[in-house]
């Protein structure tokens, strides 16, 4: 995914210059979307609140609750863990935790898609362009298989928001320059100018494969 691009400098005076929208679009193609869990969350509230209402006007004009007195769940619940079997107390309590765990981690993790922005293409006033992490791999791996000359199957790529790992294994008797193969990388990538620039990392494995 080599390509020609103007001088960083340039390109980031001009992605300055993107409207709202611009940045509403992209932030979305490159964070994952909480509706979802808003949504679930939403409606759980809404469900607990109905039924809650719904007891609560069961038991001001006097009928039989549908499933318990609301002062009877209040009071169970004051003189929890009494009355509950150790076993469904334990069961309950995960269950719970684990619900609370994924709508906090929903709300402070930043949900980061595994795609890049191409800064080039809006430095040079073209469409803002989203990548995919695993093209962005197979290009790298591409780079690195010509730097290293080994097969597809000795490279092995990892592309996440701030790193690229790339692991290579030599063939035996065939050293490998491991600041040759990291100078390529990082050469594809200032070309690619992606948006946030992960750093890259080469690790060449001591042992070596056995060549066709």
């Amino acid at each position: 995914m080599s390509s020609s691009v103007e001088d960083p400098k340039v390109a980031g005076e001009t992605r300055g210059n993107i409207g709202p929208d611009m940045r509403r679009i992209l932030y979305r193609e490159t964070h994952s979307s909480r509706a979802a869990v808003s949504v679930a969350a939403a409606v759980l509230i809404l469900v607990l609140a109905a039924y809650g209402v719904l007891e609560s006007g069961v038991h001001a004009v006097g009928q039989p609750a549908w499933l318990i007195e609301p002062q009877v769940a209040a009071q169970r619940i004051v003189d929890l863990p009494a009355g509950m079997p150790p076993l469904l107390l334990a069961v309950t309590g995960a269950v719970l935790a684990m619900l609370g765990l994924i709508f906090f981690l929903n709300g402070v993790l930043p949900g980061k898609r595994a795609r890049h922005l191409l800064a080039g293409a809006r430095g040079e006033g073209l469409p803002a362009v989203v990548v995919d992490d695993e093209v962005i791999a197979s290009s790298l791996a591409r780079r690195t298989r010509l730097a290293a000359n080994v097969t597809p199957e000795q490279v092995m790529v990892v592309v996440s928001q701030r790193q690229v790992l790339v692991n290579v294994r030599p063939t035996s008797g065939i050293p490998v320059d491991q600041g040759s193969v990291l100078e390529a990388v990082r050469d594809e990538l200032e070309q690619m100018l992606l948006e946030p620039a992960p750093v890259p990392r080469v690790n060449v494995t001591p042992s070596g494969v056995i060549g066709a």
